[in-house]
C-alpha cells in the first residue's frame, strides 16, 4: 500500500461497546473475537477494507477498548516526563496488561489514523456515561478529526428518532473541535446506505491532499455495493415471475364441487386434504414456498452472511389461489360471495404465512381475481379457457412484491456481527412505507402481468419486474436514509454546532 494513498479509520469506544461487531459489518467477514465481556480485542489490528486500481487504499483499525479511562487520561498527560513514561512503558506492562494496551491503542490511533471512529452505546444515557469526560480528553490528546458513531440502538428506526438520539449526543459532547460529526451506525442493524452517508462524512474532515484519492475509494464501495444491489433484485424478482407464469390443473366438477373445493381452498372446508382443488393449492404455494426460500437464501449469500430462509414460509397460503378457468355466470356468483365472506380468514391465513399486506391490497387481491359474473365472462371470451387451472392472481404477485422489498430490507439491514441470518419481525414503519411505494408502481406492474397474456415467458416477466423492484427499492432507502444514494451525507448538512 502507497501510504501518501493509504486513508485509516480507526474504531475506537470503552470497552464491549461493539466495535469488533461493527468491523465485521463493515469487512463483510469474520474477524477478531466477538463476546459479551470486557477487553476481548487485545491488540490493534488493521483490515483492508476497499481499494482501486490506482492504488488507493482504505484501512480499518479494531481496537482494545479503554477501561479505566480516568487512569488513562492521567497517564498519557505524564508521557513527556520520565517517570510517567517509566510507569507506561515499563511497570504497566507487566503489572496492569490491559492498561498497557489501551495506551498502546491510543499511540497507534495517534500515528496511524486520519480519523477516529468513536463509537458510544445508545443504551446508556450521556449522563450515566462516567467515562465521556475523560475519554473526550483522550481524543483530544489524540488529535485527529473524530466521528462519533451511536451504535447499540436496537432494531432499525425511524429517521427523526435516530435525529433526536444525535442531537442528544451532541449536546452532551460539547463544543470540541475535534468532534467533526455525530451519526447513527449501528452494528446489528446499520444499512450499506448508511455506509455511504459515513464516508461522506468522512471525506468532509479529511485533508485536501486526502480527499482525491479517498474520492475514487468511495466510488469503488459504491460500485460494490451497487453490484450487490443488484444481484439482490434478480434474486428477487426470480421467483415472482416464475410464480406469475405457474399453472396447476384442476379436475372438473360440478357447480356443487366448485364450491366446496375453492370453500376448502380457502380453509373453509374441514378435509381440505381430501379435496382434488385442495390437493392443486397446495401443490402451486409449496412450489412459491420452496422458490421463495431459495430466493432468500441467495440474498443472504449475496450480503456476506450465513444461514437459511425458515421452511414452509408459504405453508398457509394455498388459500391465496385464484381459480382461472372457463366459469358460467351461476359460479362466478357464487365464488364472489364465498370470498367475500372468507376474506378475514384468508388475511389471517397471509399473516401467519409470514407475508403480511395492506388490507387495500389483499381485497384488491381477492375481489379483483374472484369477482361476480361480469369478470367471469371477460375471463371466458379473451381467453378460451378449455380447462380449469389454478394460478396466482395479478394482486397477489403484487402483494408478493411488496413481501420481496421487506425481506431486501431486512436482509440489507442484518449485520454480520449478529451472527447467521435468523428472520424477525421488520420494524412497524417498514410495512406502510413499502405498501406506499408499491402503490405508486401499480400501474407499471399491472403492464408487468400483462405479459402472462397470451404465452407467459418468466424471464421476460423477471426482467421487467426487476426495473420496478429496483426503482420502488431505491426509493425505500431514499426515503429511509435521505440523501445518502445521492452522494451526501446525513440529511445533506453539517452537525449543529452546539455552541
Amino acid at each position: 500500500m502507497n501510504p501518501d494513498t493509504t486513508i485509516a479509520l480507526s474504531l475506537i469506544s470503552h470497552t464491549n461497546a461493539g466495535k469488533t461487531t461493527l468491523a465485521r459489518t463493515l469487512l463483510d467477514r469474520d474477524v477478531g473475537l466477538v463476546r459479551d465481556a470486557q477487553h476481548v480485542t487485545q491488540e490493534a489490528t488493521s483490515y483492508p477494507l476497499i481499494d482501486t486500481s490506482e492504488g488507493d487504499a482504505l484501512v480499518l483499525w479494531d481496537t482494545p477498548g479503554f477501561g479505566d479511562s480516568a487512569r488513562l487520561a492521567r497517564r498519557l498527560r505524564q508521557q513527556s516526563n520520565p517517570v510517567g513514561w517509566f510507569l507506561s512503558q515499563v511497570w504497566d506492562r507487566f503489572r496492569d496488561r490491559a492498561f498497557f494496551l489501551s495506551q498502546k491503542v491510543v499511540l497507534n490511533v495517534r500515528d496511524q489514523a486520519d480519523v477516529v471512529l468513536y463509537l458510544v452505546n445508545v443504551s446508556e444515557a450521556p449522563d450515566d456515561a462516567g467515562y465521556l469526560a475523560p475519554e473526550l480528553s483522550i481524543l483530544e490528546w489524540i488529535g485527529k478529526p473524530v466521528i462519533v458513531l451511536i451504535n447499540q440502538t436496537g432494531r432499525p428506526r425511524p429517521r427523526d428518532e435516530e435525529q433526536a438520539e444525535e442531537a442528544r449526543w451532541r449536546v452532551a459532547l460539547g463544543a470540541r473541535p475535534i468532534i467533526r460529526a455525530v451519526t447513527t451506525l449501528d452494528a446489528f442493524a446499520r444499512c450499506w446506505v448508511q455506509e455511504i452517508a459515513l464516508f461522506n462524512l468522512v471525506a468532509r474532515v479529511l485533508p485536501d491532499a486526502s480527499r482525491v484519492p479517498f474520492g475514487r475509494l468511495v466510488n469503488a464501495w459504491q460500485v460494490r455495493r451497487q453490484v450487490q444491489f443488484d444481484e439482490s433484485m434478480t434474486a428477487l424478482a426470480a421467483p415472482i415471475a416464475a410464480a406469475a407464469c405457474d399453472r396447476e390443473p384442476v379436475p372438473e366438477a360440478g357447480s356443487a364441487g366448485t364450491l366446496r373445493g375453492i370453500g376448502r381452498s380457502l380453509g373453509l372446508g374441514a378435509d381440505a386434504a381430501d379435496s382434488a382443488r385442495s390437493r392443486a393449492s397446495n401443490a402451486i404455494a409449496a412450489r412459491l414456498d420452496q422458490a421463495l426460500r431459495r430466493s432468500t437464501d441467495q440474498l443472504i449469500a449475496v450480503h456476506g452472511l450465513e444461514g437459511r430462509a425458515k421452511e414452509g414460509v408459504l405453508a398457509r397460503l394455498a388459500g391465496g389461489v385464484a381459480l382461472d378457468a372457463p366459469m358460467n355466470e351461476g359460479k362466478a356468483a357464487m365464488m364472489g360471495g364465498v370470498v367475500s365472506g372468507a376474506l378475514s380468514g384468508l388475511a389471517a391465513d397471509l399473516a401467519s404465512g409470514g407475508l403480511t399486506f395492506g388490507a387495500g391490497m389483499l381485497t384488491g387481491a381477492v375481489l379483483g381475481a374472484l369477482g361476480g359474473a361480469g369478470i367471469a365472462r371477460g375471463v371466458n371470451l379473451a381467453r378460451g379457457k378449455s380447462g380449469a387451472m389454478l394460478r396466482w392472481d395479478d394482486a397477489f404477485l403484487s402483494g408478493l412484491v411488496g413481501s420481496a422489498m421487506l425481506r431486501y430490507l431486512a436482509v440489507a439491514h442484518y449485520g454480520r456481527g449478529r451472527g447467521d441470518w435468523v428472520e424477525t419481525e421488520y420494524p412497524p414503519f417498514w410495512p406502510p412505507l413499502v405498501a406506499e411505494i408499491v402503490e405508486k408502481h401499480r400501474d407499471r406492474l399491472v403492464q408487468v402481468w400483462a405479459l402472462r397474456e397470451p404465452g407467459c415467458k418468466a424471464e421476460t416477466i423477471a426482467l421487467e419486474l426487476r426495473g420496478v423492484l429496483a426503482d420502488a427499492s431505491r426509493e425505500a432507502l431514499e426515503r429511509l436514509y435521505p440523501g445518502a444514494l445521492a452522494g451526501r451525507g446525513p440529511d445533506d448538512a453539517e452537525p449543529p454546532d452546539p455552541r
